[in-house]
């Protein structure tokens, strides 16, 4: 069975293709009503997956509804392409590793267990293959955040100096040691909180404090010591 899972981030639509083999049979008690209620790509069938919560998803996707793996994409398709695009500075990139992020979690949803929210368990993925993935420096590409659009009146060395302020950050943050360089994205970039990020990256709240702290204090030291 070939299963494709596509968004729309940004750009052009890009899509994620995986071969599995068919469901084992027997399907969990929530996912019959599901699958027998519409017919194949019904619109019916498009509203009750779009109602369902998502450990109801993962569990209909693991019974062989392949469309439910669709809404989990479409929900969490833009913080996953963000969190990547952190590590990156540039679009193809993120959404490359955007793509390899939901395959990798489509192909291991059965050791989704439901302890953590689907949310955390997808930074948790996307986290990983970022750092396995990225290099310590960054591409020379302009960052997103250095590409806005310039209203009238705006001063243009004012701009400039913005714009490499900014590339200077990022790249100082890819100096970071791998765990305080993604404590350091999670929580000033995505805005998490210390309990959350302790989830994604597997520590203690502690830990996810303490790697926060030395992150903000050596990305200042990196900082001082770049020439001008």
């Amino acid at each position: 069975m070939v299963v494709r899972v596509w968004a729309r981030i940004g750009g052009p639509e890009w899509t994620v293709t995986v071969v599995r083999p068919e469901p084992a049979p027997g399907r969990p008690p929530n996912a019959t009503a599901v699958l027998g209620t519409a017919g194949h790509g019904t619109p019916g069938r498009a509203d009750l997956l779009n109602g369902l919560d998502e450990p109801e998803l993962v569990r209909v996707c693991l019974a062989g509804q392949r469309e439910a793996f669709d809404v989990i994409v479409e929900r969490h398709r833009r913080s996953v392409y963000q969190l990547c695009y952190r590590f990156v500075s540039n679009h193809e990139d993120a959404s490359d590793l955007a793509q390899d992020v939901f395959l990798r979690a489509y192909r291991g949803l059965k050791g989704f267990k439901g302890q953590s929210s689907l949310a955390t368990w997808l930074y948790r993925i996307g986290v990983n293959v970022c750092l396995n993935r990225v290099s310590t420096k960054l591409p020379a590409t302009e960052p997103l955040d250095a590409r806005p659009h310039q209203a009238p009146g705006d001063d243009p060395a004012r701009t400039l100096l913005r714009r490499e302020r900014i590339a200077r950050i990022r790249t100082a943050i890819a100096q970071l040691l791998r765990k305080q360089r993604a404590t350091l994205i999670l929580r000033t970039y995505q805005e998490l909180s210390h309990q959350e990020i302790a989830a994604i990256l597997g520590s203690s709240v502690g830990a996810a404090k303490a790697n926060f702290f030395h992150a903000l204090g050596n990305l200042k030291k990196i900082l001082e010591d770049e020439p001008v």
